[in-house]
């Protein structure tokens, strides 16, 4: 036990004046933060917070110049920062400190699931992973990947949504079904809501009211299953075709349903009727709040589409983009797996700068989001998060 006299060893201070002391805090505090030209005033704690989340550094060290002029430049460059800090600062990933992005795929954690995973979907505490091989639906939990519940009795399952408490999942049959998990209930069977969808469901979305499913086809066109949930099964389903040809993908954006087909985004009403063509090529689209994003797996591209308007906002390239498949968004960053490179790309969502490629070892599939991290579906029988 260390005795009461002993004391540890700290480097001596340096003897200040009085003088030095207040000139040196006068050079770090004015009368509103730093600035001595803004008034403590009820403006004051605004001018603050923009200061301290790095909006805006004033003119100089300790001026803002409160009266002077912004440009429309300048005005960019506060909102983006704006943005930034509050995406940031406001997910789940700042709360338990995820700053960072995984670089190394050997630190990918993976869990078995189910062979021939699909399409994941997240609850916001479990992942779901539909197992296309032998009909399978496994429930892996988000906190430490480890796999809980494994129902069965799927026919080829090959997408999921999480969707009003419920886990429903596309068959993808020759026709395609429609079935659904209760995450309250034991692992068990599988219920079957409706078999006559198109054929080969690849896609599955929700829009408040109704299911909508993008049916490949094979045999026969492409088309889309609007399922409309009732009292008893099986539910009534509605199949349209929009075009003659394959339906890959179906996304909601809070007003429309977006249908991607082959060369064409297709924009529907609430009847499955096209109210707006954007002509590109890609499939599996997503959205991220503002706009769709649409991997092209033969030119190795990702078109950007503002959803407001229907407007191509750009096309993406390189970024390690080889045979994108897949997307997801996470709040903050949309990850695309390429299954032909074995690696995701990364971009930032609000302004499309590219984040970075990372190899995966093993070819990814599909991918979802829990609002921390990404999970993503490999060849074989694995999910890992990302």
């Amino acid at each position: 036990m260390r005795s009461i006299g002993h004391r540890p060893r700290f480097l001596p201070l340096p003897v200040l004046s009085l003088a030095a002391v207040l000139g040196a805090a006068q050079s770090l505090l004015g009368i509103c933060g730093p600035f001595t030209d803004v008034a403590a005033d009820a403006f004051c704690p605004f001018v603050q917070e923009i200061f301290y989340l790095g909006i805006t550094t004033g003119t100089t060290a300790t001026t803002y110049d409160p009266a002077g002029g912004v440009t429309r430049l300048q005005m960019a460059a506060f909102l983006s920062r704006s943005v930034d800090a509050v995406l940031k600062r406001g997910s789940r990933r700042a709360a338990l400190k995820r700053f960072w992005t995984l670089q190394n795929e050997n630190l990918l954690d993976t869990t078995t699931v189910g062979e021939g995973p699909g399409e994941p979907a997240s609850d916001g505490l479990d992942v779901w992973v539909p197992g296309f091989t032998y009909g399978t639906v496994s429930r892996v939990r988000s906190s430490d990947g480890r796999l809980l519940e494994t129902w069965s009795g799927a026919l080829a399952p090959g997408n999921a949504l999480s969707a009003a408490g419920k886990i429903f999942i596309a068959g993808h049959g020759v026709p395609g079904s429609l079935y659904k998990i209760d995450p309250r209930e034991p692992a068990g069977a599988v219920t079957t809501l409706a078999s006559n969808l198109g054929n080969q469901p690849q896609g599955i979305a929700f829009d408040g009211v109704r299911i909508w499913t993008a049916n490949g086809g094979n045999p026969g066109p492409g088309s889309i299953s609007i399922i409309s949930p009732g009292p008893s099964i099986p539910w009534t389903v509605t199949t349209v075709m929009p075009l003659p040809t394959e339906a890959t993908g179906v996304v909601f954006d809070g007003s429309n349903v977006w249908a991607a087909y082959l060369a064409n985004l297709l924009k529907l009403d609430s009847n499955g009727n096209v109210l707006q063509t954007v002509t590109l090529v890609g499939a599996n689209p997503i959205f991220d709040g503002a706009n769709i994003w649409v991997p092209n797996y033969t030119a190795s591209t990702v078109a950007v589409v503002r959803a407001a308007s229907g407007s191509i906002l750009a096309t993406l390239t390189g970024n390690g983009l080889n045979g994108p498949n897949q997307a997801a968004f996470d709040g903050e960053r949309v990850l695309v797996t390429n299954s032909s490179g074995s690696s995701v790309s990364l971009w930032k969502a609000a302004d499309l700068s590219a984040i970075g490629s990372v190899p995966t070892g093993a070819i990814p599939i599909a991918a979802c989001s829990d609002g921390v991290d990404f999970w993503i579906t490999l060849v074989g029988h694995e999910i890992a998060r990302f």
